[in-house]
């Protein structure tokens, strides 16, 4: 008999099953037994009223590895309307050992750094599955909307020879004996693919070395990219980006739906067209001085707040912002050089992209690294692309688990994290 998930156990009413999973909690009576068994699926209840049973359950501890096989009838008051009769339950291991919270609560009641510390039972709880499961259809969203787009998926190396990009801001390693360094982001690579490709995604992990130990921020996370090439300026990536999450948040509705129903969150509407503000708005709308080089976590909330108010929008873009805040690849706005042709788009007050367009003058990046007092000499590779011909081409960068955090509302980024990884943590 082949095995089903619980979420199949509905077609197969009066027929003999066979399902396997753990023991997510059991209620032991008089005279019946009742197991909840969870698998992949969900959960399915199974009843056992002959002494036997319910004498090899009562020594089977919750989260104990078990296959049922059994007859499925309706029942309403089960989950998913039938749960198993008359079954066979056999042991797939040693009796586990029980869990140091409870996994068959609604919540889980420990601390979230106690979970943290036990994570590999604390996932296994339905709440923390389904964040996962929403990433995972955010990220199968990401994918298909820009494969449609024409772009095309590369994977770029995690371990670089030179600490750029803002170098204090890197691990060291050794590499046989050399320095080296883990990537702090995929960006100068996926460059020089829009000169093979034109347009590109990526999906993978960046490092920060940065000492933040706030809700928001991890030293390792997911970064979904894009760069895309013949591009007239940001406002082209803008739009490639609003498609593109759009097109992750319906993949949330479609394929992580019981997640979303269980953690009581729904995927939010994006605007056609995102607001978008100025930066020296931004500023206006903060109430922050004019002087202001970046906005802070507070100016963001009151921005969101604004585009939520006036808008109707969880979305806001703001654009221009100071090239002294931006990366040297950052292309400046031609009108107004100071300030640049980039943007980062909040969601729910909290910025979760940083996107715009890049230089692609061979020249001017020369002329960019000598104004910041730094030499090309560790970026050769990446300068030669640009010596032998790149279109005008721009990108961007979501946060996966930023963005997880926001649309579940989560209060920190470690709660739809599997294994975070920051200022304090390396393990499990």
């Amino acid at each position: 008999m082949q095995r089903i998930l619980s979420t199949d156990l509905s077609r197969h009413a009066g027929e003999p099953v066979r399902l396997a999973g753990w023991v997510h909690r059991r209620r032991l009576l008089k005279s019946v037994a009742f197991l909840i068994l969870r698998d992949a699926g969900g959960t399915a209840q199974v009843v056992l009223t002959e002494p036997a049973g319910r004498s090899a359950l009562a020594a089977l501890p919750e989260e104990s590895v078990v296959e049922v096989t059994g007859r499925a009838v309706a029942n309403p008051a089960a989950p998913g309307g039938v749960e198993l009769v008359d079954p066979l339950v056999r042991p797939l291991g040693e009796p586990a050992v029980p869990p140091p919270f409870d996994l068959f609560r609604p919540h889980l009641a420990a601390s979230l750094p106690v979970q943290l510390d036990n994570a590999a039972l604390a996932l296994r709880h339905p709440r923390r599955s389904a964040a996962l499961r929403i990433a995972a259809a955010a990220t199968a969203g990401f994918r298909g909307t820009l494969d449609r787009a024409g772009f095309t998926e590369i994977c770029t190396p995690k371990v670089v020879g030179s600490a750029t990009e803002s170098g204090a801001n890197v691990f060291a390693l050794d590499w046989f004996g050399r320095p080296a360094y883990l990537a702090q982001s995929p960006q100068l690579y996926k460059q020089l693919m829009v000169g093979v490709f034109e347009r590109v995604h990526e999906v993978g992990p960046v490092f920060r070395a940065e000492p933040h130990d706030t809700a928001r921020h991890l030293a390792q996370y997911t970064s979904l990219d894009a760069e895309l090439g013949f591009i007239t300026d940001h406002r082209d990536v803008m739009a490639v980006l609003r498609d593109t999450l759009a097109g992750m948040l319906v993949a949330v509705a479609q394929r992580a739906g019981p997640a979303c129903a269980a953690l009581g969150v729904g995927p939010p509407d994006v605007p056609a067209e995102i607001p978008a503000v100025p930066f020296g708005t931004a500023l206006r709308i903060a109430g922050a001085a004019a002087d202001e080089p970046d906005l802070a976590p507070a100016h963001e909330r009151a921005v969101g707040e604004w585009a939520r108010r006036e808008h109707g929008s969880d979305f806001v873009f703001v654009t221009g912002y100071p090239m002294a805040k931006r990366p040297f690849y950052t292309h400046p706005d031609p009108a107004r050089p100071a300030y640049s042709n980039s943007f980062d788009l909040l969601f729910r007050g909290v910025e979760l992209v940083t996107g715009g367009q890049r230089l692609h003058r061979h020249a001017d990046y020369l002329a960019a690294l000598a104004a910041r007092g730094e030499p090309a000499g560790p970026y050769a590779g990446y300068l030669a692309g640009f010596a032998h011909g790149m279109p005008p081409h721009g990108g961007f960068a979501i946060g996966l688990e930023r963005f997880v955090a926001r649309l579940v509302g989560a209060a920190n980024v470690r709660e739809v994290t599997a294994f975070p990884r920051d200022l304090h943590r390396l393990a499990p």
